[in-house]
């Protein structure tokens, strides 16, 4: 241990002797370098702080610490004249770990001259200094250039992160979007097939055009319009200038404040705009335009998916309407001509005829059912009726034909077997993929007694003047125009002056999901409850049997009815 050093700092020299006093000492108590910078440096401004405050005392002590004998310099430094405006006592201690040799390091001679070797040793250590704080910043240095290297690596990483993301994103909006685009398409796609399935699923206009506002009300349309050309105007009056323009040109039309929002589809200019929300105006074309379907837009605009659809929808309407119309000409020319060919019922001696004639209320409603009832050369009287298979237009001209052959089978008093086997073979020959059904009943005047033959028809049915109701269900023979060799047989019964014999086709008594059978019974059923007035107002017969069989339900087939009430002969 040395004793205390205590110096007054009252010049630039005397700071100068201090510093390298302090320097000295460090350097022999084997301070490391950069703490021994840090305090010299500390001291320098320290002692500075003095000087400009009047002065400054310095004391240094160096001696063993009491816990582990570790050498501790301690440095005080406090203004030479304390004042409450001066700075406050400044202290330091600092381990040191080298052993104390006296007089290693004296920085002053003897006579207080400033020893120039010391000066140089203080200097060399600053040098070392200056060279380990030039390192640590080359070092320094490197490892901010290393850091900033490093974080640009993270910004850019971070950058590749936040791009993959956003990418990412937009797929996956991307995704979404196709999603719901699809499931949009998916959904107009069913309902397109629902509706035309829907509208062509009947062959009435009436039908059709009621469909319409069903199917797109609300959701696609809040109103729908269809405008006819062969029909008379609506009694809403004059159509609007985007049906008019649709009609003139055979194109779409939209009139609306968005124009060129729908591919495809013309826009009308500004000034005929429709006050109100925007209109969908399409042509029916089939071969030609007959038509045109107007659709009120459902919100301030028509989607562009959604009016493909609506165009296609159109289309496809058009296309049942002109099937509708078809279907109504053909179905009113074959009912034309069907009911051309039915007979003005004869008057004869002994019989009176009623008939009755009812075309199917659905499908394809005219068939080839028919009756007739003409005179003999001999005077007798022949009955028919008579069935082809198959509806409409070439049903109704076969059934003419038959008709035409068996009158003039009829000419040369054939007998009801025999005039059906020439039938037969007629068919056969002339059409050999058409079949009919036929009876032929024959009246002689003065005879209780009818001649009868049956080619694969509904049995026909007598009641007796005392109500009773038998079937003639004697072996019908097989239908006409099957193809192989068939001979009819004729058949004879009874029918005193009082009886009724009812021939009928099989659309009175046969439904689909009964059969034949249940309908022969009610028909037997009907005609026994007739009280004996009844039966002979052969008119109010006929209607009394139609109403309970067909005048309430739907026909899938044409009815014929023939009644032939035998009375007493006059004179």
């Amino acid at each position: 241990m040395i004793p205390p050093d205590v110096r007054k700092i009252t010049s630039t020299a005397e700071a100068v002797h201090a510093r390298i006093f302090a320097a000295g000492l460090t350097a022999t108590l084997g301070v490391p370098a950069a703490e021994q910078a840090r305090f010299l440096t500390a001291l320098t401004m320290r002692l500075r702080e003095g000087l400009d405050q009047g002065g400054a005392k310095l004391t240094l002590t160096v001696k063993p610490s009491a816990s582990d004998g570790t050498l501790l310099m301690r440095a005080v430094a406090e203004p030479m004249s304390p004042g409450p405006d001066r700075t406050p006592p400044w202290r330091l201690t600092l381990a040191c770990p080298g052993p104390l040799a006296r007089n290693t390091l004296q920085p002053e001679g003897p006579d207080g001259t400033i020893d120039t070797e010391a000066i140089l040793a203080a200097d060399e250590q600053a040098a070392v200094i200056l060279h380990q704080l030039d390192e640590t910043e080359r070092q320094l240095h490197l490892h901010r250039e290393e850091l900033h290297q490093t974080n640009q690596g993270v910004l850019a990483l971070h950058a590749e992160l936040d791009a993959a993301a956003r990418a990412q994103r937009d797929l996956l909006d991307a995704e979404r979007t196709a999603r719901g685009q699809a499931e949009r398409a998916r959904r107009l796609l069913t309902f397109l097939a629902d509706a035309s399935a829907a509208v062509t699923a009947s062959l009435d206009q009436e039908d059709i055009l009621r469909c319409l506002p069903e199917l797109l009300v609300p959701e696609y349309a809040s109103q729908v319009d269809v405008w006819l050309f062969d029909e008379s105007a609506s009694s809403n009056g004059a159509r609007s200038a985007a049906a008019v323009a649709a009609a003139r040109c055979d194109r779409p039309q939209h009139a609306g404040a968005h124009p060129g929002a729908l591919p495809g589809i013309d826009d009308l200019p500004p000034s005929v705009l429709s006050p109100d929300r925007p209109l969908l105006c399409i042509p029916l074309t089939v071969r030609r335009t007959s038509g045109v379907l107007t659709l009120t837009a459902p919100g301030d605009r028509f989607d562009e998916d959604t009016s493909v659809m609506l165009v296609e929808l159109a289309r496809r309407t058009a296309i049942a309407l002109d099937n509708a119309r078809q279907y109504e000409q053909h179905r009113d020319t074959a009912e034309a001509l069907q009911r051309a060919q039915l007979t003005d019922l004869p008057t004869t001696n002994g019989l009176r005829l009623a008939a009755r004639y009812l075309p199917a209320t659905r499908g394809l409603n005219i068939g080839g059912d028919w009756y007739d009832a003409f005179p003999q050369p001999d005077g007798s009287l022949m009955t028919v009726v008579g069935d082809v298979t198959g509806h409409g237009l070439r049903a109704a001209v076969i059934m003419g034909q038959l008709r035409t052959a068996l009158r003039a089978y009829a000419v040369e008093n054939d007998s009801p077997a025999r005039i059906l086997t020439r039938l037969h073979r007629m068919l056969c020959h002339q059409q050999p993929n058409l079949y009919a059904t036929a009876v032929i009943a024959r009246f002689r005047p003065g005879d209780p007694h009818v001649v009868w033959a049956a080619a694969g028809h509904p049995p026909a049915m007598v009641r007796a003047p005392d109500g009773t109701v038998r079937l003639l269900d004697s072996r019908p023979g097989v239908m006409l125009g099957v193809p192989f060799p068939y001979e009819y047989e004729d058949h004879t019964t009874e029918l005193p002056p009082g009886s009724t014999l009812v021939l009928y086709t099989d659309g009175l008594v046969e439904r689909r999901a009964h059969g034949i059978d249940p309908g022969i019974e009610l028909l037997g059923r009907t005609l026994a409850a007739l009280d004996e007035t009844a039966v002979k107002d052969l008119d109010g017969c006929a209607e009394s049997l139609l109403k309970p069989l067909v005048h309430d339900s739907e026909r899938d087939d044409d009815v014929c009815l023939l009644l032939c009430h035998t009375v007493p002969p006059e004179g």
